[in-house]
């Protein structure tokens, strides 16, 4: 599959090809790679998805929203789309990473999904990524009753805080270890209000941050078991 491809399936054409590549580009090819694309990116689609579910669920309470908009917008999701546009076939992966199956592992393809919004927001503007951001989860099921999925442990979290009126919790990196090709993310989960920390590891950071969260919630769970 080739870049036109890819822009006609996003239906947005690219006045900055080199945003595009640099949203395709993982950490072990180059040192222009897309994770600062990804952070951004990250940012215009959790705003996207909640207006667009402002829109069609405005009527339920924010605890649901949130939990409905955490089911769209984690790995497994964003994963599927990346694969539905053909993504594994025009990352730019260092040799090891290739030869390791990046191409296809979950975490990546979702990191370039959110570099491509970052890449288009920087292109065009909001307005555009929220259209690409429509069309993209246009064949979502998105309903109430995704609210019965399974939660992942940041989302948990996030809801046993603000159960308890309190603020959220807080994520950092503290580490990364490995070649570039399998690196480990050592990510540290701080809840203010209880001066509580735990740490978690991931191959991405994403990965970290929900091991970070999972094991604050046992941090949590074992302290105050109600």
């Amino acid at each position: 599959m080739s870049l036109s491809v890819l822009q006609q399936r996003l239906q947005h054409t690219f006045s900055q090809p080199q945003l595009l590549q640099q949203a395709l580009t993982h950490r072990s090819f180059s040192l222009d790679h897309n994770e600062r694309l990804e952070f951004l990116g990250d940012s215009v689609l959790g705003l996207a998805i909640s207006g667009l579910l402002y829109e069609k669920l405005g009527d339920r309470p924010e605890g649901e929203l949130s939990r409905v908009r955490s089911n769209l917008v984690k790995e497994g999701t964003l994963h599927q789309i990346a694969l539905q546009l053909g993504l594994p076939a025009l990352l730019r992966l260092g040799d090891g990473e290739a030869r390791s199956g990046g191409a296809q592992r979950p975490s990546i393809l979702a990191d370039a999904l959110e570099a491509l919004l970052g890449a288009i927001y920087l292109d065009a503007g909001f307005e555009a990524a929220r259209q690409v951001v429509l069309r993209l989860f246009a064949q979502v099921d998105i309903s109430p009753q995704m609210q019965a999925a399974a939660k992942d442990p940041k989302t948990a979290l996030q809801e046993w805080l603000q159960g308890r009126r309190m603020q959220l919790p807080e994520y950092s990196v503290e580490r990364v270890s490995g070649a570039a090709h399998k690196q480990t993310f050592t990510v540290a989960c701080v809840v203010p209000a209880l001066r509580l920390g735990a740490k978690g590891q991931g191959h991405s950071r994403r990965a970290g941050e929900q091991a970070a969260a999972a094991a604050m919630l046992k941090l949590l769970q074992d302290k105050h078991p109600s």
